[in-house]
């Protein structure tokens, strides 16, 4: 995917490192150019100076072909004014940091797909909703650094008709996560699985996991 993130503070920052460390086509947008050449040096992504609520800037980092907005800026006006403005270049979603709820409705209406509170949003949160729409965060412990997500695994899985013993060994699944609940709607049945129960395509899984370590585990159930 190409993202265009308006804002390089810690958040910024952060969701932009996670999803270059995705192999996504990442850019930033910094007013600041120390911060600019930081983020250039360190991350190796690709950084423009200049503010992001401006249009020629927006079009020098390339918003055009950008397939997610990322608005992190430090405050919900300037978020707002980016939002309509990718909203306005057909960016297919747009999600910002929201510092005041009050903005909610504001936001609802410029076409934001989603506006986060910065008081419940962790980087890793923002970077799995970008990566993967399609998985819901139901849960989180310990000051985010435990979630349970729910996702659905889509047709032609790989995993298909393994068990979730056969999962948790493989390799490439993490192993402090855990398969903690399988609903199959056709069924209308709740499964709380052992070792030898299947997991089909279709079937919505309950994940429990270190919040770090979910993105990883949704690539490994959601494959094909």
């Amino acid at each position: 995917m190409y993202v265009i993130v308006a804002g390089g503070g810690l958040l910024g920052k952060g969701v932009a490192q996670g999803l270059a460390e995705g192999r996504h086509d990442v850019v930033v947008i910094e007013r600041d150019r120390a911060v600019c050449e930081q983020i250039s040096s360190r991350m190796g992504v690709l950084a423009v100076n200049g503010t992001a609520t401006d249009v020629h800037i927006l079009e020098e980092a390339g918003i055009r072909k950008a397939d997610v907005a990322v608005g992190a800026l430090p405050s919900d006006a300037d978020n707002l004014s980016f939002g309509v403005l990718a909203r306005s270049f057909e960016v297919p979603r747009v999600l910002v940091r929201m510092h005041d709820p009050q903005y909610a409705d504001a936001y609802k209406l410029a076409g934001v797909y989603r506006a986060m509170n910065i008081s419940g949003i962790f980087v890793s949160q923002l970077v799995l909703e970008i990566e993967q729409p399609s998985v819901r965060q139901v849960a989180t412990f310990g000051a985010g650094k435990a979630s349970i997500v729910v996702l659905t695994i889509p047709r032609d899985a790989a995993v298909h008709d393994m068990t979730v013993a056969d999962i948790a060994v493989s390799p490439e699944f993490p192993n402090n996560c855990v398969i903690a609940g399988i609903f199959r709607a056709e069924a209308d049945e709740f499964v709380f699985p052992r070792g030898k129960a299947v997991v089909r395509s279709g079937d919505q899984v309950f994940l429990a996991a270190p919040t770090e370590n979910v993105r990883a585990a949704v690539r490994f159930l959601r494959r094909k």
